[in-house]
């Protein structure tokens, strides 16, 4: 295969590759302040168009569930910018009324496309509307929250902290269901939730991925591991599940080619 944007190479680090939706693009975002889309073809993968946002290097970037926006936030930042595909306009969301954080970084948004949950410094958690994004209410878990996963039906979101705990909330009345301790992890990187609400996925630091079934995870403190992928040698930094919930593919990117399909 062609690379996908071989058309435009970033001039700096690439933090973001996803695919649309629906629509055969693909989507690159980095460092060099610009979010980049592509036709994949297979032959000439040609750019449809790249967004420049100026003095704004780029930590993440996502399509919107319906595929009509694209929302992303910047490495030192406290606005994100949204970018409406239809219309072709970049909307900047400079301040959000009641998130008080010096940085608005790593994000999740929901399957079913309502919600926007920013994950803010010391615990915080804020879950935003997506279409008005306007603040719904803020959670605060132990510790600091390094990565979260919303279930395939949005009703729950799983919060992994730092110190290796799980706090799962109900997303209507945005109260703690549940916490456990993911075995071994002296801090917790990465978390997913299987498609078919199955299997979660915790990746700690010392590259071990711990799997679990849901059910486990909703009901105790200290559930033991289905399986532990012991591959990585550094950090595990992303976990995904396929849509049909039979690879679990884990990477590093603290090293080369550290990507595994489990």
């Amino acid at each position: 295969c062609l690379p996908a944007n071989q058309e435009r190479f970033a001039n700096g680090k690439l933090v973001t590759v996803q695919f649309h939706p629906s629509a055969q693009v693909v989507m690159t975002a980095g460092h060099d302040r610009s979010v980049s889309l592509f036709q994949v073809d297979g032959i000439r993968n040609p750019k449809i168009q790249s967004i420049y946002l100026e003095s704004f290097p780029i930590y993440k970037a996502r399509f919107s569930v319906d595929g009509e926006q694209v929302i992303a936030t910047g490495t030192h930042h406290s606005m994100f910018f949204v970018y409406d595909m239809m219309a072709g306009n970049i909307i900047p969301i400079p301040k959000v009324r009641g998130v008080e954080e010096r940085f608005l970084r790593n994000f999740e948004l929901s399957p079913d496309g309502s919600f926007m949950l920013l994950i803010g410094t010391s615990g915080y958690l804020h879950l935003l509307s997506m279409k008005t994004k306007e603040l719904i209410s803020t959670m605060k878990v132990n510790g600091r929250c390094t990565a979260s996963a919303f279930t395939p039906d949005s009703s729950k979101i799983y919060n992994y902290s730092k110190e290796g705990e799980v706090f799962i909330w109900d997303v209507r009345s945005r109260k703690c269901l549940h916490k456990f301790e993911d075995e071994g992890s002296l801090e917790g990187m990465c978390i997913a939730v299987s498609k078919n609400n199955q299997y979660v996925a915790c990746g700690s630091s010392s590259g071990v991925v711990n799997l679990y079934t849901t059910d486990a995870c909703l009901k105790e403190n200290h559930p033991k591991p289905v399986k532990a992928i012991m591959n990585l040698v550094t950090s595990a930094t992303c976990v995904t599940f396929n849509p049909t919930t039979e690879i679990l593919a884990v990477a590093s990117r603290d090293a080369d080619e550290a990507v595994k399909l489990v």
